[in-house]
């Protein structure tokens, strides 16, 4: 007779990305005795890196803090490509033996969790056919970024354009570009890698546009740091890389401080850099010039300055305007000046889809996230036994994941030393909240209704720092009782911690 019972797994862990994987070591390394799963809707791992295929996509941080703490950054390049990231990745899975935990084509679509059972029911579709697995735990490697569906505005006249129209998320592998005009409508990240990236390589398109309504603070920063490179030389790539991340995580706190602190010189050391590399009599403050202070949104990084070497080679050109309309030919401007396009690129940003679009409930009732408050920038109040992982705006975003799933991971075996099972975050009703990411970047923006919530006590704040974050989540893990936290036993005796 067949069992009907769900395989049970003391952790399953949502996402085969640099948060996913991530996670996977440190429940090998701090929890061995631990059964789990990493559970991939896609068909190979590696997330955000392997999705995205247009030309030249690569990191907007450096390697060695956006790299894992435990598994050091060798390659020259700390600004790096997908393929190489792609790479890293591979490696930490073999060298972590996660190759047998990751169970790809395997998208969770909802998870119940069960006060009477102690445990999750999780919903999954593999393949069309729906499974059913339980766990003790499940954590959340998703990031924050739709995998469906990217943002893109409505434009007038957009079906009368007889070129092509492509999202960056959804960049054919075949698309022809050579001899082409191309137009890129956005000023981000992906807008300014796109823009040389398209003019290199066996395939050159024959002009390039980038259109954007807003500028954006754009900084060049070496592909190759020198001083990186020594260290490694000379210290090996374990002290090497030791070094490069502590000085590389200072260097990002201190730009961020200092553009907060001090915005008015900070946009005057831009511009100044900016208008270096540029032709001269550039107007630099029409299409370098934000509105907006630096580090209000994210900063873009553009590895050696290609972009501006793009402009001055007089195949790449910014065009800083209102969409009047599209038409047959490209696009016409509020100002009355038209861009002859063969393929417009829509680089107008990515949708935000928390937990991966998982449906979470608690005994049967669907958890309210915009109204759950996030508690060590880890756990939604109200759910019990389950962690996201959220990295930071202003820097690498890995650098607050890999302490986050450390933190889990100690507190899971503290509560194993304390014959304890099952914590859930504990918000007073009464506590102001505010949107869980103080960011003016659109995206962010678009989604704060979406967003769960944070509080203004430690314990309750979103933290962008990583100092704060390491003394806060890094230190000994304190059971005390006014953090907020309510752990129990199987036999329901809640302790709040």
């Amino acid at each position: 007779m067949t069992s009907t019972t769900p395989e049970h797994l003391d952790i399953i862990v949502i996402g085969a990305g640099i948060s996913g994987i991530g996670a996977g070591h440190y429940i090998t390394t701090e929890l061995p005795s631990k059964s789990f799963a990493i559970l991939e809707g896609r068909a190979t791992f590696g997330g955000t890196w392997d999705l995205f295929k247009y030309p030249g996509i690569r990191s907007d941080s450096d390697l060695h803090t956006f790299g894992y703490e435990f598994k050091p950054w060798e390659s020259k390049d700390s600004i790096a490509d997908a393929h190489k990231i792609l790479d890293y990745l591979r490696e930490t899975i073999e060298e972590n033996d996660l190759t047998d935990k990751i169970r790809y084509d395997h998208k969770v679509v909802s998870a119940d969790w069960s006060s009477e059972d102690g445990r999750w029911t999780l919903q999954i579709d593999h393949a069309g056919e729906r499974r059913v697995l339980t766990a003790g735990w499940i954590l959340a490697g998703t990031g924050y970024y739709d995998y469906d569906e990217g943002f893109t505005p409505e434009f007038a006249g957009r079906e009368s354009f007889q070129g092509q129209i492509i999202h960056p998320q959804f960049w054919p592998e075949d698309l022809d570009y050579n001899g082409k005009k191309v137009v890129v409508i956005g000023s981000g990240a992906t807008a300014v890698t796109l823009v040389p990236s398209l003019l290199t390589g066996s395939k050159r398109a024959a002009h390039v546009t980038m259109l954007q309504r807003t500028p954006t603070y754009i900084m060049p920063v070496p592909k190759q740091d020198p001083l990186t490179n020594l260290f490694h030389r000379a210290f090996g790539h374990k002290i090497g890389h030791d070094l490069s991340r502590k000085r590389f995580i200072w260097q990002q706190r201190g730009v961020y401080v200092f553009a907060q602190r001090f915005p008015d010189l900070a946009r005057k050391i831009i511009r100044s850099e900016n208008a270096k590399r540029l032709p001269k009599g550039y107007p630099v403050d029409v299409h370098f010039n934000p509105p907006y202070n630096p580090w209000d949104q994210r900063l873009c990084a553009v590895p050696d300055g290609d972009l501006f070497k793009a402009i001055r080679s007089g195949d790449a050109a910014v065009a800083t305007d209102k969409i009047a309309t599209f038409d047959e030919t490209g696009i016409e401007l509020a100002s009355g000046e038209h861009l002859d396009a063969d393929i417009i690129v829509t680089a107008t940003g990515l949708k935000l889809k928390l937990l991966g679009g998982v449906t979470l409930s608690v005994d049967g009732r669907d958890v309210d996230v915009p109204n759950a408050v996030i508690h060590r920038g880890a756990m939604l109040s109200g759910v019990p036994n389950a962690a996201l992982a959220i990295g930071y705006t202003n820097s690498s975003w890995t650098l607050k994941v890999g302490m986050l799933w450390k933190y889990i991971t100690t507190l899971i075996s503290a509560m194993d030393e304390r014959g304890l099972d099952t914590a859930v975050a504990v918000a007073d009703p009464d506590m102001p909240t505010r949107p869980a990411l103080d960011f003016e970047a659109g995206y962010v923006q678009r989604a704060l209704h979406e967003l769960p919530r944070q509080g203004e006590a430690d314990d309750w704040r979103m933290s962008m720092s990583y100092f704060e974050d390491a003394k806060r989540l890094n230190s000994e893990l304190s059971l005390g009782e006014e953090s907020g936290l309510r752990l129990s036993s199987s036999s329901h005796a809640k302790v709040t911690v």
